[in-house]
């Protein structure tokens, strides 16, 4: 079977990892790990059930106003490695003019925060929280070479809680709902897609913290020749709204917790993507640098004179493989006799 790697990838390209630490009535940050559609599109390939496996490597520091000499230490070190499983369903059926799929990813973390110089050795490692697309709707764009893929993805709190709070490790009491919006161009040889996807958190089951919403954005710019795939990527992610701490969060901490957590982020990060096409598996690997990072909580600083504020900046290398696990039997095709 010959797998077209862009199409296959436009479901496949979905991971999840918290790499923002917070206090521990927040829990973490983004869900899904920023740049995670990177190397996706708006396709989707022929119908059969596939599977996928990523690994991730994220190394950063902290950066902020929260931090010591005004957010210049660089020696609060992050450290992330993640192992994703993901299963992508496409049976074949059509609504709307659209290709229906469904995805189930399952990715596995190991988080380490530290600074001895400052107390801080934090060590986290567990499953994550399952994510679940009940549905995605790819749209091919007449005969352009353009496609609109749109979809609702949902984070449930089945990882690995430990705690009082069930926030020691890296499951998070509460559930995420990311819808998606991805176009795509296609043709020649070309995936020029932009993929946005936003986050939406519930309340916190335990402390009734809620976080704000978090916008992400990824881009991706590759052309193929042959069965090798090369070309420039980029992410956005930021923090959109403020937290939320309703009376009862209050109760539980005694003060608005709001305070003691960024309100607003936002980072940038560009890189390369490399990809090869085996016919039975596709692979890509790519990699980003966080160019800029900036958080900030203006309330906190009117309040308090100080802002408590950090985010984490760093290096992502990222990899793919993805391959077919099951396809629908071919017609038989009737013979043909000669005299």
């Amino acid at each position: 079977m010959n797998m077209n790697y862009k199409m296959l990838l436009g479901a496949a390209g979905i991971a999840a990892l918290a790499v923002s630490p917070a206090s521990a009535n927040e829990g973490f940050g983004p869900q899904t790990k920023a740049g995670a559609f990177i190397g996706a599109s708006a396709g989707v390939p022929p119908p059969g059930i596939y599977m996928f496996n990523q690994v991730f490597t994220y190394q950063a520091n902290l950066v902020g106003p929260g931090l010591p000499n005004g957010g210049t230490n660089p020696h609060v070190g992050l450290h992330a490695n993640v192992d994703v499983q993901g299963f992508l369903f496409v049976p074949g059926w059509t609504f709307l003019g659209a290709t229906y799929d469904a995805v189930i990813v399952q990715p596995f973390v190991d988080l380490a925060v530290s600074n001895p110089a400052l107390g801080i050795n934090t060590l986290q490692s567990g499953m994550f929280n399952t994510y679940l697309v009940p549905g995605e709707l790819s749209w091919k764009l007449g005969t352009s070479g353009f496609a609109f893929k749109t979809g609702l993805g949902i984070y449930v709190p089945s990882g690995t809680e430990t705690g009082v709070n069930k926030l020691g490790n890296v499951g998070a009491p509460y559930y995420t709902f990311q819808p998606e919006a991805i176009l795509s161009y296609l043709g020649n040889g070309y995936n020029l897609t932009a993929a946005v996807y936003e986050e939406f958190n519930t309340q916190n089951q335990v402390t009734h913290y809620t976080s704000g919403n978090i916008l992400h954005a990824d881009f991706t710019a590759t052309k193929t020749f042959g069965k090798w795939t090369i070309g420039p990527v980029a992410y956005y992610v930021g923090q959109q709204t403020n937290d939320s701490c309703p009376i009862s969060c209050v109760a539980v901490y005694g003060g608005n917790q709001t305070l003691a957590n960024y309100s607003r982020t936002d980072v940038w990060a560009v890189g390369a993507l490399l990809g090869y096409d085996f016919g039975p598996a596709a692979v890509s690997i790519w990699a980003t640098q966080e160019v800029s990072a900036k958080a900030s909580n203006s309330a906190a600083l009117a309040a308090a004179g100080a802002d408590p504020s950090t985010v984490s900046q760093g290096t992502t290398v990222f990899a793919t493989l993805s391959y077919r696990i099951w396809a629908p039997e071919e017609p038989v095709k009737p013979a043909m006799f000669h005299k």
